[in-house]
């Protein structure tokens, strides 16, 4: 277990990633930002978090361009860039190993259920998190 210090540092570290998540970022320049040498951190924030840096740089990026494909014009190309990938075979692999479907395949079955250009369809979000959503507005 970590100790509240440890702890401090493995968040100033996974805010790290989820600030530069579109750069090209190094485990060691992880580690630093969070005064842990490289190999202490992996282990700790594996043990913590579930995951290693890599596999949650990964998911952070695939969120976001799940979000991006759905709400943008982008071509997965762009999108591929913004997200912090040279290589667009890479991405849309890891794309497909994360979601199930290849990205131009997610993009086209979500824009099908929509009636509204570019927007996230009313219908691929859980009834649970838009009566909690709609809720938060009305107060």
């Amino acid at each position: 277990m970590a100790t509240n210090h440890q702890f401090k540092r493995l968040n100033a570290g996974r805010d790290y990633i989820a600030n530069n998540y579109q750069a090209q970022l190094s485990l060691a320049g992880i580690a630093k930002s969070a005064n842990m040498s490289p190999y202490h951190f992996l282990r700790v924030f594996k043990d913590i978090y579930g995951e290693t840096p890599n596999e949650f740089l990964i998911r952070l990026r695939v969120e976001q361009a799940k979000n991006m494909l759905i709400t943008e014009n982008f071509s997965v190309s762009e999108i591929c860039e913004k997200v912090g990938y040279t290589s667009l075979g890479s991405f849309s692999s890891l794309f497909l190993k994360q979601v199930g479907v290849a990205p131009t395949l997610y993009r086209r079955k979500l824009w099908a259920l929509s009636t509204e250009a570019y927007c996230f369809p009313s219908q691929a979000i859980p009834a649970c998190y838009a009566y909690n959503f709609l809720g938060k507005l009305a107060n």
